[in-house]
């Protein structure tokens, strides 16, 4: 048990008191002034300054700006299309923490967080303006959300972990990962030597393999909007051949007659025809498909649909 560490001497005796009984983390101040740090910083400010820029809303500190509920409510709002009953500006510190509460609650719920105690931030530590679970919460909503955002890869800082308690504070260091070597699992298979990087993906952790088809599916839906149609089910909704031929043409720039296909086909022959045709016309644009069968996309399997989504959004996704 040592006493408090030199970084907290002289810190309000109220503040240390907040921590009784609690294992939390602090980055060091060194790390404060890392160069990879304020990158993150300021690619999720901009990031969130873009995203509300049609309600007239601007952050400036992530430390200051995120803590009462406000920036996190419209995010989740504009981001997901989350509407929640609670005050639009809490002033008390109860408010703001009862606003937290639900919100967090939804967002939770949207980022797949079962058990909101296995999280790297709560009501408690958002409120308290903690930098450290502010940005995990930050990336992971850019995660969930807006996956095709590069963010700053390998940052980490180091932290002390304290255990407060009244005889004093136990502390150790330790480094807190922020984000991966390579944050996007799209630029990683596009810069894999391997020959099927689809194969690759496969074998990664899930939720690199849910950033790539997140990635995937955003990109699909930028290009299909203009049609007024929108994919949620990569593999169902393409197996039938039709959204990928459209696809295909508007990334390729022409327009696929309809009497070449069934735009609306009513059983597995017309559906194995337009796939047929759609990888046809992937090899006469110069994207092989020759490991592919037309069946495997028919019948919804994921490694094949996959494929040929990713060979398209490889080609164009800087366009």
């Amino acid at each position: 048990m040592e006493d408090f560490p030199d970084m907290y001497q002289g810190k309000d005796p109220e503040d240390i008191e907040s921590f009784q009984g609690e294992r939390r983390k602090i980055i060091q101040p060194t790390s404060l002034k890392d160069p990879k740090l304020e990158k993150l910083k300021s690619v999720l400010v901009n990031w969130i300054n873009s995203t509300l820029k049609e309600e007239h809303i601007v952050v400036q500190s992530l430390e200051e700006d995120i803590f009462d509920g406000l920036i996190l409510h419209h995010l989740l709002g504009r981001l997901a299309g989350v509407l929640l009953s609670v005050e639009e500006i809490a002033v008390t510190s109860a408010a703001q923490t009862r606003k937290l509460e639900v919100i967090l609650e939804a967002l939770n719920e949207k980022l797949g967080l079962q058990d909101s105690s296995l999280s790297r931030w709560s009501v408690k530590l958002i409120h308290s303006k903690d930098l450290l679970a502010t940005l995990h919460l930050l990336v992971a909503m850019v995660r969930c959300f807006q996956p095709n955002l590069e963010l700053p890869p390998n940052v980490r800082v180091e932290v002390v972990l304290l255990e407060v308690n009244r005889s004093g504070i136990k502390s150790e260091k330790e480094i807190e990962i922020l984000t991966d070597e390579s944050d996007s699992a799209t630029d990683a298979l596009s810069s894999s030597d391997s020959e099927d990087p689809i194969e690759q993906l496969l074998k990664l952790e899930p939720h690199k393999i849910n950033t790539v088809k997140r990635a995937i599916m955003h990109f699909v839906n930028k290009k299909m909007s203009t049609l007024g149609l929108q994919v949620t089910d990569m593999e169902k909704q393409f197996s039938d051949g039709v959204i990928l031929l459209l696809l295909i043409g508007q990334l390729e720039g022409f327009f696929v007659p309809l009497y070449d296909f069934n735009i609306t086909p009513v059983n597995a022959t017309e559906m194995l025809q337009n796939v047929t045709v759609a990888l046809d016309l992937l090899n006469d644009i110069g994207l092989p498909t020759t490991n592919i069968e037309p069946q495997d996309i028919v019948s919804q399997d994921v490694t094949a649909t996959l494929k040929v989504l990713y060979a398209l959004f490889k080609k164009h996704k800087s366009r």
